[in-house]
């Protein structure tokens, strides 16, 4: 178990984590945790909250230590899943051993791409890279250097289904997709077809400067912080529930160039740090926003 609450270090065939979220109410903690007793589990971390202690919404994330788990999978699920309806709880459970298959889908911008991937190689990211997929073909080298498969699925004018029918395709089997830079909208069809969590990078001055130069309209608007928001995407552009925000305070004397440069290191370090919360289980959707344990 690594020392940050991750799931996914020392003893990973014999770790998992539990995501629950159900109305609150007196009893969910100690049901949860006299169950894992019961099961033999040793509970490494727990974090907990509430929306309102009096009829809000309870989450809870929970990682645990049990050495007969790669044996007592089904038993164990079915039997949690008796406790879960008592307190009509949404819940899901994911394994340390395992580790999700992710496509990277990227346009003309490389930086987040290549810090995920470098990421990903240095085992700062416990996934697995499917693909990537382009619609240009200027990562292509320095993606497939890497051993990752390049797909370039080019989106031209009158033909966006297409081009979607051939990236859902190769998206088939993928847990979780990630735009680093990917500059193009995505159908609502596609969205609700892709079957797995799609994860946004962007900078943070829309709506106010949306389109094409955000920084050089910036500069122009004198702004004093730059900053990057990572979020889930759902139909309605950029407005997804957000997971990461990062900033930096700016001044009078940074140029367009220092601006935009500043800006992409925060996309870097923004994508990076939602897709690791992602990846780790630390993340749940509700209402509209995310609880981020």
């Amino acid at each position: 178990m690594a020392a940050d609450g991750s799931h996914r270090g020392q003893g990973a065939e014999h770790s998992a984590c539990l995501l629950i979220s159900c109305p609150d109410g007196p009893g969910i903690v100690a049901a949860v945790s006299g169950f894992l007793f019961a099961q033999g589990a040793n509970i490494v971390t727990s974090d907990q909250y509430s929306t309102d202690p009096e009829h809000g919404t309870f989450f809870m994330r929970l990682t645990f230590y049990l050495p007969a788990l790669e044996q007592t999978r089904g038993g164990f699920e079915a039997a949690f899943g008796a406790l879960a309806e008592r307190f009509q709880m949404r819940w899901r459970i994911s394994y340390a051993s395992e580790r999700r298959r992710v496509a990277l889908m990227a346009s003309r911008e490389d930086h987040c791409l290549m810090d995920l991937l470098w990421r990903a190689r240095r085992g700062e990211l416990a996934m697995d890279v499917a693909c990537v997929i382009s619609n240009h073909e200027l990562a292509r080298s320095e993606v497939e250097a890497l051993g990752v498969r390049f797909v370039h699925i080019p989106v031209l004018e009158g033909e966006r289904a297409a081009a979607e029918e051939r990236a859902l395709a190769e998206l088939a089997g993928v847990e979780l997709v990630v735009l680093a830079r990917y500059m193009q909208i995505l159908s609502s069809e596609f969205l609700a077809r892709v079957g797995c969590p799609v994860i946004n990078i962007h900078h943070s001055f829309l709506p106010a400067f949306a389109g094409a130069e955000p920084y050089r309209q910036a500069y122009e608007r004198g702004v004093k912080l730059i900053g990057a928001t990572a979020h889930y995407v759902t139909e309605q552009l950029d407005e997804g529930p957000i997971i990461e925000q990062d900033v930096q305070r700016v001044g009078h004397r940074f140029t367009v160039t220092e601006l935009a440069r500043g800006g992409r290191d925060l996309e870097r370090m923004v994508l990076a740090r939602a897709v690791a919360r992602e990846l780790e289980d630390r993340v749940i959707a509700h209402a509209g926003r995310t609880i981020v344990f």
